[in-house]
C-alpha cells in the first residue's frame, strides 16, 4: 500500500492542501520521509520542518493523537510492511565503512528506489492507465530539464502502440510546450513527468490541461510532489540520492513497466512490434539476428 493511500496518509494530504504554512511543512516532511520519521524525536522533526516542538505537538493532537509519539508510532505501523526492505538497505548504506565507494553507494540508492517503486504500483492501477493511453486520441508526454529525457524515452516506446504521441517539450522550451498543448481535449491523455527540483512551468501547464478535462497520468517521486496533486493517476518512482538532487533509476524502471504492460495488453501489438522491427532491420548492425519475427519474402536477402 502506498503510504499516501492509507488513512493517516490521506489525512496528511488534506493538511498539505488546506493547513497552515507550518502544518503544511510538517505534513510535507512526513509524506516524503515516512521511514526516517520513525527514528526522529520531536526536537529533530521540529528542526527539520523549521518549526517548534510546541507546533509539532499541536499538529499531532489535531491529527487525533495524544502526543507526537502516538503519531510517530502510527506512521511506523503504516509503513513497516512496505518499507522494511528499503530501510534495511538505507541503514546499510548510511552505516557502510568509509572504504565503500561513492559509486557503489549510488547504485545501492538506485536499487532501493526501484524496490520501493515496485511496492507502490499494483496491476489494477497499471491496467487502468494502459486503458486510457491506448484509447486516447493523442497521448501528450511532458517533462522539463532531466525529465525531458525520460519523456523522450517514453514517447519513443509508445509511438508504435498508441494512435498519436506528442512529446510536448522536445528541443523547445515553455513556449513550444504551450503550443503543443493548446488544442488538448478531454479525449487526450497527458503524461507528466517531474522530479526534484520541480519546474514551475510543468505545474502551470498541467493545470492548464486539467482545465480542459484532460486525463492526467503523473510520474513523480512522492505523493507530496506538486504534480501528484494534479494527476488522475499516480505512478510513484522514489528518487532519493545521497548526492544528486534526484535519481532517475526508478523512473526509468516505472516507464519500462508501463510500456511493457501496454505491449502485452493487445495481441495486435505483436504485429505492430513485428512491423517496427522489419522497418528498422536494414539500419541495425547484424540485422538478421535482431529480427524476432518471421521475415516476409520481400525482405529476404537477394542472391
Amino acid at each position: 500500500m502506498v503510504f499516501a493511500q492509507s488513512t493517516l496518509g490521506t489525512s496528511l494530504m488534506t493538511v498539505l492542501q488546506d493547513g497552515t504554512s507550518s502544518y503544511k511543512r510538517i505534513a510535507d516532511y512526513l509524506l516524503r520521509n515516512q521511514v526516517k520519521v520513525t527514528a526522529l524525536g520531536i526536537e529533530d522533526l521540529a528542526e527539520q520542518c523549521q518549526s517548534s516542538t510546541a507546533t509539532v505537538s499541536r499538529f499531532a493532537r489535531d491529527m487525533g493523537f495524544s502526543n507526537y509519539a502516538g503519531l510517530r508510532n502510527q506512521i511506523a505501523e503504516t509503513v513497516q510492511a512496505v518499507f522494511q526492505p528499503v530501510e534495511k538497505l538505507r541503514n546499510t548504506i548510511e552505516n557502510r565503512n568509509t572504504s565503500a565507494s561513492t559509486a557503489s553507494a549510488s547504485l545501492q540508492y538506485a536499487s532501493a528506489n526501484i524496490d520501493a517503486a515496485s511496492h507502490s504500483i499494483n496491476e489494477q492501477l497499471m491496467s487502468q492507465i494502459v486503458g486510457r493511453l491506448t484509447k486516447a486520441s493523442t497521448v501528450y508526454i511532458m517533462g522539463f530539464g532531466l525529465s525531458s529525457h525520460l519523456a523522450g524515452m517514453l514517447a519513443l516506446h509508445l509511438q508504435p502502440f498508441c494512435s498519436h504521441v506528442v512529446e510536448v517539450v522536445a528541443y523547445g522550451g515553455t513556449e513550444v510546450a504551450a503550443g503543443h498543448l493548446a488544442n488538448i481535449t478531454e479525449k487526450d491523455v497527458l503524461v507528466v513527468i517531474s522530479f526534484p527540483r520541480y519546474a514551475l512551468d510543468v505545474i502551470r501547464l498541467t493545470q492548464f490541461a486539467r482545465m480542459h478535462s484532460t486525463c492526467i497520468v503523473a510520474i513523480t517521486d512522492s505523493p507530496a510532489s506538486p504534480i501528484a496533486q494534479l494527476g488522475d493517476y499516480l505512478l510513484l518512482a522514489p528518487s532519493s540520492h545521497s548526492i544528486l538532487p534526484s535519481s532517475a533509476s526508478a523512473a526509468v524502471a516505472v516507464i519500462e513497466a508501463l510500456v511493457s504492460s501496454i505491449m502485452v495488453s493487445n495481441k495486435k501489438n505483436v504485429e505492430k512490434a513485428m512491423r517496427l522491427t522489419e522497418a528498422l532491420a536494414a539500419y541495425l548492425h547484424n540485422a538478421d539476428s535482431n529480427l524476432k519475427f518471421p521475415i516476409t519474402d520481400s525482405s529476404k536477402t537477394k542472391k
